[in-house]
């Protein structure tokens, strides 16, 4: 028995609406899966490239290391990443948000040292003379306006961790990656082109938000840009 010529699921479409309707639910859990690896990820990256960033402006010495460290992780490939964590952390979420922590760190580190970096010295000698401490100068004069350079370095960790986190499916942890990846394997073209185009979606979404953020974050910008 042939498959009536308007069912899209049985012609194997790539667009497809019916797999959509039908598959809701699987959808949604893997786009909550994905935005919480992605989130749980890049949240982690920024509390540790925050330090660091911070140590390798206040003592010159550290930013080699610092940097050098940071880069050489980016460079590590995620299948080996994740084969030199897996000891670690098991087959599990955990894996595939140490590995995204540590590629985010080279963007982070990097973007929140040169906003530091661009503070001027003449703002922070201002600073002290009115009282200011190390911790209330860097809280409230120098990452604020190292905000624009940090928010580029995140826009850029948190996009590329949403394409990242789609290579966790090979540990079964991979939030939209698990349906293209399954898809591929049984050709569902409908199921891997959904899939690629959310992960799509979410990435400039995300990126949108925080294009917003940054603009509530920075009112000194807008006034400039006017």
């Amino acid at each position: 028995m042939t498959a009536p010529p308007d069912d899209c699921l049985a012609r194997n479409d790539w667009i497809c609406g019916a797999y959509v309707s039908t598959r809701s639910e699987i959808l949604t859990d893997a786009v909550v899966q994905h935005l919480q690896l992605t989130g749980v990820s890049v949240a982690l990256g920024l509390l540790l490239a925050l330090p660091l960033a911070v140590v390798a402006r206040r003592w010159r010495w550290a930013a080699g290391p610092v940097l050098g460290i940071t880069t050489v992780l980016y460079t590590i490939p995620a299948l080996a990443m994740f084969s030199l964590l897996l000891p670690v952390y098991g087959l599990s979420a955990a894996l595939v948000v140490a590995g995204l922590v540590l590629y985010s760190l080279t963007l982070l580190v990097r973007n929140v040292l040169a906003g530091l970096r661009a503070v001027p010295e003449e703002t922070r000698q201002a600073a002290r003379g009115l009282g200011y401490g190390p911790i209330r100068l860097l809280l409230t004069v120098e990452l604020p306006l190292a905000l624009p350079a940090a928010m580029a370095g995140l826009r850029i960790a948190t996009v590329s961790a949403v394409s990242l986190v789609t290579i966790g499916a090979i540990v079964g942890h991979g939030g939209l990656g698990n349906l293209i990846y399954s898809g591929m394997n049984t050709y569902f073209k409908a199921q891997v082109l959904t899939a690629s185009a959310l992960c799509v979606v979410i990435a400039v979404a995300a990126d949108l938000l925080l294009i917003g953020a940054q603009r509530l974050l920075t009112p000194w910008t807008r006034a400039q840009a006017a």
